[in-house]
């Protein structure tokens, strides 16, 4: 396999491979292969583990549906056609992690108490293995598990890594320097199809996009709503996207705020609130954001708002604009 090696910064750290959780059961390499090629045609799996679950079933009944399939959820014999068109896409890439990979600010332990965390300058990754984790839109666990016989990284160190490479790191000028940045760590790719409208689908628990001739672009696992703040059905539109955004918290919108607990405005970062992105939508204090937990996405509730992994959400804010239909149905 070509070796590929990321980043040009002076190494700041060796974290431990060894301190991560123990391993679950063993990677299939074909169900990681499946989730690998369905992450770049924009149906996403969700974190890439190579194990079967909700979010696998729900991406392939969304490629299903985008290709004119029987909808099953099951990589049956006419799905797996359409996924061997694109077996080029290998499973894992064996990558050298580059110093850039390795250099902070990190933050760790992030402080529980957000006064605290308004006094950060940034709510960063707690270590170079969760950001290589996020990078590779896979969890420290699965890194673990892939390189039984690694025990610490640095500079240079060869890993088996899922492949989330992007097909091209072509990022507008015009783009901000920091949004650039965020969407080549994240491995997303700048090229992404637009949407006409997107809709939320409470039932099957994915944010769908369409594109022109209400066709099935891209679809993402989401978290969405909760008992105490559902799901806001109805149409809706997106007003704006925010990239890299600061968190005002204001515990009046929160029903499980703590008593006592004063307003801040938290700062921008991977392990922010709101991860990456916040796509604003005209449902006053709703909208589309990241997440701090990615292994969390479709198994947890949110507070009405609709939560992706951050990789997805910022795919998402390169299919949007403002003005863009948001259907929320049950």
């Amino acid at each position: 396999m070509r070796k590929w090696v990321f980043g040009t910064a002076v190494l700041l750290a060796a974290p431990a491979l060894a301190q991560t959780p123990a391993p679950k059961p063993s990677i299939d390499l074909n169900i990681l292969h499946a989730q690998v090629i369905l992450d770049h045609l924009g149906f996403g799996p969700g974190i890439l583990d190579g194990r079967a679950g909700q979010s696998l079933t729900a991406a392939v009944r969304g490629l299903q549906e985008a290709r004119g399939l029987k909808v099953t959820g099951v990589i049956d014999p006419a799905t797996l056609a359409v996924l061997h068109q694109y077996r080029a896409l290998r499973p894992v890439r064996i990558l050298a992690v580059g110093a850039e990979t390795m250099q902070g600010p990190f933050v760790d332990p992030i402080p529980k108490d957000l006064g605290q965390q308004g006094k950060l300058k940034a709510l960063g990754y707690r270590n170079p293995l969760e950001k290589l984790a996020e990078m590779f839109h896979t969890t420290p666990e699965v890194i673990g598990a892939l390189n039984p016989g690694v025990t610490t990284i640095k500079a240079g160190t060869m890993l088996r890594l899922p492949n989330a490479l992007p097909g091209s790191r072509a990022y507008p000028a015009e783009w901000k320097p920091e949004w650039r940045q965020t969407l080549n760590m994240l491995n997303v790719d700048p090229r992404q199809p637009q949407a006409d409208h997107i809709v939320v689908d409470k039932s099957e628990g994915v944010l769908k996009v369409f594109g022109a001739g209400n066709r099935l672009v891209a679809q993402f696992s989401a978290t969405m709503g909760s008992e105490h703040d559902p799901l806001p059905i109805g149409s809706w539109k997106i007003n704006g996207v925010d990239t890299n955004p600061k968190f005002h918290y204001n515990p009046k919108l929160f029903w499980d705020a703590k008593k006592g607990d004063d307003p801040a405005m938290l700062p921008p970062g991977p392990n922010g609130p709101v991860g990456v992105v916040w796509i604003d939508l005209s449902k006053e204090h709703y909208g589309i954001h990241g997440t701090p937990e990615p292994q969390t996405i479709g198994r947890t509730e949110s507070h009405g708002c609709i939560r992706l992994t951050n990789w997805d959400a910022a795919r998402v804010a390169l299919m949007v604009k403002p003005g863009t239909p948001a259907r929320f149905r049950e």
